[in-house]
């Protein structure tokens, strides 16, 4: 099953130096196998962002380059927007990327792999899946 994968989880695999979540790995590890993980372009952003070493920067870019990114379409900003906007009227704040993840993942119509709790809070007043 495709899935978007979030920053948190690229991250917590990819740039750490030790691995924070055996569990989380070995599941991107197997979406990875199963050519089943997903990346867009904001998140491919902040995955690399951060980072003054350019060695590493580069490193990290390179493995990164197996995974295209998913097409963004304009209808997406509009409706991660909207999001936004039904999410914050339930007192519930999030950031532009992760309501455009929602929105990408919502029009594909695939969950999200993520360990950011905020996803949880959206899933409930979105009509968002969650791995």
């Amino acid at each position: 099953m495709k899935v978007i994968v979030d920053t948190c989880v690229w991250s917590s695999v990819l740039r750490r130096d030790k691995i924070a979540n055996r569990e989380i790995e070995k599941k991107l590890i197997a979406l990875i196998l199963n050519n089943d993980a997903l990346i867009i372009g904001p998140i491919r952003q902040e995955i690399l962002s951060g980072y003054s070493d350019k060695k590493k920067f580069n490193e990290l870019l390179n493995k990164l380059e197996a995974f295209p990114n998913l097409e963004i379409i304009d209808d997406d900003y509009i409706i991660a927007a909207e999001f936004s906007n039904d999410c914050r009227k339930k007192g519930i704040q999030g950031s532009h990327i992760d309501f455009l993840i929602c929105a990408v993942a919502y029009r594909y119509k695939l969950p999200i792999f993520t360990t950011d709790k905020d996803f949880v809070n959206y899933s409930k007043y979105l009509d968002i899946k969650l791995l």
